[in-house]
């Protein structure tokens, strides 16, 4: 079947572009939507608790084995711990992009198995627990009392019992998190009267494991011949408050009865005292949803939404549910923006195919052809497990203006054709389809290859490279099929010769301008002749122009700075807070309540909530508190200052003066997975093995020298030593002395004062544990231990104070660790001016001139990614033109033409970092994508002057001569395409509102790079012909090729 047959049929061709249509639909009803691809790497969560340990405890008895039994775990790549003093550990385990997370977890799993062993029997009992971790979180919700009418402990549990379960249930959503403590029965213990009565705190475990139990009792009449089976049940566990109080401890001979109320004070309590939560300045508290892998961000939160609204009218009288965070939101007026852009840009390239062609009728061909790549492309993306994100959008956008180049090829192929002097339509499409055919598809199969060394790149990088090189390769290669099935066909049909006026008639609009369009083209055309002419004469000034180019892309490279993707306005801010260490939760509080009452009234927060105990930077403590702000919509915030750089500011322009506590403020990752900030993230290793307090100096020194560095902002750590701490010592001899052992002392000392995990309540439907502790107002300081007593052996009680030395020490609230040594965590941003990749260049050059011997760091997070990309991305795209020079090479059957197509790179390449740097832009993973387009353009655009140069040498032109007719004959093309590309990235270019930044990057690196790659392409390529054209006749002549008869 050749190009003829769809001339013949234009049914079957136009048959074949509506099934590429109606596939291409359908896979866009289907496609996943989401602000990037899946590419932070597969993590699995490891948490354990560890009740009344201390961090250093934690760590020495649950994370190290934990550890030591994951570590090289299949495609691990690193891991991340910490151990806190309110007992809690947790591991985060990072592994390779590509990796099953599901199979992953199972590994992890398997691993910890052979580790149970060596855990504390506490942590045993409490569970280890692993869970894939779900790292796109993409809603906050706030559920809080606007009239105080409700308590945030009762908020947090109707949160957990009545939204959680029906949120976690919608198709889509990998994990609810509910941030607060569950219910809890608490027992609250007094020493005193324990005391009197002979009991220590596992005598009360012990009652609870004998009387609040589950029993199988059986069924009376089975396996009989009675009438009737009545079957047994126990009571089983207890679930009032009362029913714990009237428990038995200890029943006497006279008739006296010892109750658990008789000892200690039961409530529904909480799991955990460690947090408050406020929302708007009222009690309430925060819930997160995370999606599944794959799944589609913008369905689920439509569904969420609309389970919201039922939950709504279902709520309490005085409750609220309100959004504090939506990727939706972002997500779509990102989107929104990228499709007005697409359209924007179709239209301006419509414009400059109808300036060009002068013919409405010729310009509809290469339209047709752009809707047909783009709706096509969709059902692609559906088959190879994309997704609609910002990088496919953004390889649509960029692809406008190189789908209309093969359409183009045609029409202006038949109008030529017309020229010529062709009446026939039909005719003049069979033959001008003749001579383009071939060069179609080799021009479009080398820009198509330079997207296949992309396909096999590795980590986040390749995952942007991957789906934005094979969108535009599919996408030109649906243009290519449209081009010499449809386009051809259309052409036959609905093309003719440009009308010729005949005396005394009126000349139409069309023939008017197509007459003004060839005068004013031709005097281009003569003007451009004398330019390269001029350069013909003067041949080292190409040498020139070319070194320079090529310099001024090493210095341009080298000087850029970089970053992995742009800063965008997500419409949240994050503020964390830390106190002085040691302070209790209603101390910080107070502050919180200061920070709350100075930011409440900045006009572009919308809504906003305050949790004191936990804070995304520096932990979960009491001393630590955040804030979760939710600013105004993007179309409420036009003004000057509106913006999120400006916000933020001002919050810490209003907090400058609380000097009781240290204040961070800061923006969310921009990709999900990375890290919960914009800045970089940095871990100063012991790889020694010596004391906190050195690597607390080490890092602390580190962290000074950072701060001044030009490039670095704020950087700090939430490590701190300066904890108030006992350490406790028990006295052995005394121990014995009196017939007990120094575990239990340390028995009654946990069971007081940290408090033990003792059994499980049914409630709600729910199951909560019970817990055992001293009342609060035992436990207050050193002197509430001489009112809590040890059992010896005699039956006496004895005060724990007599056997345990006390000495005051301080000590870190966590610990952290990375790929198992002990880690301080490092965090800042890149200061105004400089991008995330000159602030981790200082952080290297600071570490190696800081660090002494036996310490090290390593980058976490986004940081991590980032640093690693700089010499893939140098390697790449080396390949690609490497890739490209092979192919031009089979397709020329020469070594020395590819190279002057080789060369006309640089200077595109030159041009879109001259452009960056003029816009004061990164070199960012947005602009490096446009690069690897203008490789592929540019090279395209080359060979269509060095193909005509070539045809005209072999038909006996001399080489100079042939190098002037390609010149003059490939220059209104070669503007077409060039033109065409710029003038649809301009509205790129000069974006404003959400997800500017991102737009401006790959419209500013496109457009100048296109600009300046083609006003160089048209003035050197010739001379560089004549060059390597006299160069390949030298060195590679002709070979004469015999005829057979003639051997």
């Amino acid at each position: 079947m050749n190009i003829k047959t769809f001339i013949d049929r234009p049914i079957l061709a136009g048959v074949i572009s509506v099934v590429i249509l109606l596939v291409g639909f359908i896979g866009l009803s289907q496609l996943p939507v989401e602000q990037f691809p899946e590419i932070a790497p597969p993590t699995v969560s490891v948490s354990a608790a560890y009740a009344g340990a201390n961090a250093e405890t934690v760590q020495k008895s649950v994370l190290v084995p934990l550890e030591e039994a994951i570590n090289g775990v299949e495609d691990m790549m690193y891991m991340v711990s910490s151990a806190t003093n309110s007992g809690s550990a947790s591991i985060q385990i990072y592994f390779r992009q590509g990796t099953d997370g599901d199979m992953a977890m199972v590994n992890v799993q398997n691993r910890i198995a052979s580790a149970q062993s060596l855990l504390p029997a506490e942590v045993t009992r409490s569970g280890v627990t692993v869970r894939k971790r779900q790292t796109s979180r993409i809603k906050t919700l706030a559920v809080y009392s606007p009239d105080n009418s409700f308590d945030r402990k009762f908020i947090s549990n109707y949160l957990k019992i009545n939204i959680e379960p029906r949120l976690s249930r919608v198709a889509g959503v990998g994990e609810v998190d509910v941030r607060g403590g569950d219910y809890s029965l608490r027992i609250w213990l007094d020493p005193g009267k324990m005391a009197k009565f002979g009991l220590m705190p596992s005598d009360i475990s012990a009652v609870l494991a004998e009387q609040n139990l589950e029993a199988p009792t059986g069924t009376l009449g089975a396996e009989s011949e009675n009438t009737f089976r009545y079957v047994l049940k126990y009571r089983g566990r207890y679930e009032n408050v009362t029913d714990y109080e009237n428990m038995v401890i200890r029943a006497e001979s006279d008739g006296t009865v010892l109750r658990l109320k008789d000892v200690a004070e039961i409530e529904l309590g909480e799991r955990s005292y460690d947090y408050i939560g406020m929302v708007n300045g009222h009690p309430g508290t925060t819930l997160s949803i995370s999606q599944t892998s794959g799944s589609n961000a913008n369905e689920i939160i439509v569904a969420v939404d609309k389970v919201v609204e039922e939950i709504r009218a279902d709520l309490p009288k005085g409750l609220e549910i309100v959004d504090l965070m939506s990727t939706k939101d972002f997500l779509d007026a990102s989107i929104k923006n990228v499709i007005k852009t697409l359209f924007e840009a179709i239209l301006l390239v419509i414009l400059v195919v109808f300036v060009f062609l002068q013919s409405l009728r010729s310009t509809i061909i290469p339209t047709i052809s752009i809707i047909v790549s783009l709706v096509g492309t969709f059902a692609f993306l559906m088959v190879a497990g994309f997704s609609l994100n910002m990088i496919t959008l953004f390889a649509l956008v960029l692809v406008i203006g190189t789908v209309v180049d093969d359409s183009i090829v045609v029409v202006e192929a038949v109008q030529a054709k017309f020229d010529e002097g062709y009446k026939s339509s039909y005719k003049a499409t069979v033959d001008a389809m003749g001579g383009i055919s071939t060069a179609l598809v080799a021009t479009t199969f080398v820009f198509m290859a330079v997207f296949i060394p992309v396909s096999f790149m590795g980590g986040t990088t390749g995952t942007f490279y991957k789906q934005f090189g094979l969108t535009m390769a599919v996408a030109v290669g649906i243009s290519l099929i449209n081009s010499l099935t449809l386009s051809p066909a259309l052409c036959s049909l609905i093309m003719t010769p440009h009308d010729e006026v005949r005396p005394g008639e009126k000349a139409s609009f069309s023939s008017r301008f197509h007459k003004a369009f060839d005068a004013a083209f031709g005097k281009i055309v003569s003007k451009y002749k004398h330019i390269v002419l001029f350069v013909f004469k003067r041949r080292w000034l190409t040498a020139i122009l070319l070194i320079i180019a090529c310099g001024g892309l090493v210095y341009l490279m080298s000087t850029t700075k970089t970053g992995l993707v742009p800063k965008e306005d997500m419409g949240t801010i994050n503020l964390d807070m830390r106190t002085p260490p040691g302070t209790n939760i209603a101390e910080t509080e107070k502050i919180m309540e200061e920070i709350d009452r100075r930011i409440c009234d900045i006009p572009q927060i919308e809504a906003y909530s305050r949790t004191t105990g936990w804070a995304s930077m520096f932990g979960q403590g009491s001393s630590t508190g955040n804030f979760v702000i939710r600013l105004k919509d993007w179309n409420e915030r036009t003004e000057e200052g509106d913006d999120i750089d400006s916000i933020t500011e001002e919050i810490y322009a209003r907090t400058a003066d609380i000097t009781s506590a240290d204040i961070m403020v800061y923006t969310r990752g921009m990709i999900p997975g990375y890290g919960s900030s914009n800045g970089f993230e940095v871990y100063v290793q012991d790889q020694k093995g010596g004391k906190l307090e050195d690597l607390e100096k080490v890092a602390n020194d580190f962290i000074i020298e950072l701060n001044k560095r030009p490039e670095v902002s704020r950087a700090k750590t939430s490590f701190e030593t300066k904890y108030p701490m006992y350490l406790v010592e028990v006295d052995a001899v005394q121990c014995k002395r009196n017939g007990i052992s120094p575990g239990d002392v340390l028995s009654v000392l946990a069971g007081y004062v940290g408090g033990s995990y003792a059994s499980n309540m049914n409630r709600f439907s729910k199951l909560y544990r019970v817990m055992l502790q001293a009342a609060p107002e035992y436990r207050l300081d050193t002197e509430s231990l001489q009112n809590m007593f040890v059992r010896t052996s005699k039956g006496e009680m004895s005060p724990i104070n007599q056997y345990l030395r006390l000495s005051r020490i301080y000590g870190p609230q966590s610990i952290s660790r990375f790929n198992l040594f002990t880690a301080i965590s490092v965090n800042g941003q890149a200061a105004d001016g400089y991008s995330s990749g000159q602030a981790i260049q200082a952080v290297r050059e600071t570490a190696a001139k800081v660090l002494p011997a036996g310490y090290g760091y390593e980058f976490g997070g986004m940081s991590r990614e980032e640093a690693n990309t700089g010499n893939s991305v140098a390697v790449i795209f080396v390949i690609c033109v490497v890739f490209i020079f092979l192919i031009l090479c089979a397709l020329y059957e020469s070594i020395f033409i590819p190279i002057v197509i080789i060369l006309s790179i640089p200077f595109g390449l030159a041009g879109s970092f001259l452009f960056a740097r003029m816009f004061g832009l990164e070199n960012n993973i947005y602009l490096q994508i446009g690069l690897l387009m203008l490789i592929g353009l540019l090279a395209k655009t080359a060979i269509l002057l060095t193909e005509y140069a070539s045809q005209k040498r072999e038909e006996g032109m001399s080489i100079s001569q042939a190098a002037m007719s390609a010149a003059k004959a490939r220059l209104r093309p070669i503007l077409m395409t060039s033109l065409t590309m710029i003038f649809g990235m301009l509205p790129l270019m000069f974006a404003s509102g959400v997800g500017a930044n991102g737009n401006i990057s790959i419209g500013v690196g496109t457009v100048g790079g296109m600009l300046i790659g083609t006003i160089a392409l048209i003035v050197i390529v010739p001379a560089l012909f004549i060059v390597f054209q006299h160069i390949e006749e030298k060195v590679m002549p002709k070979r004469k090729i015999e005829n057979e008869e003639n051997l």
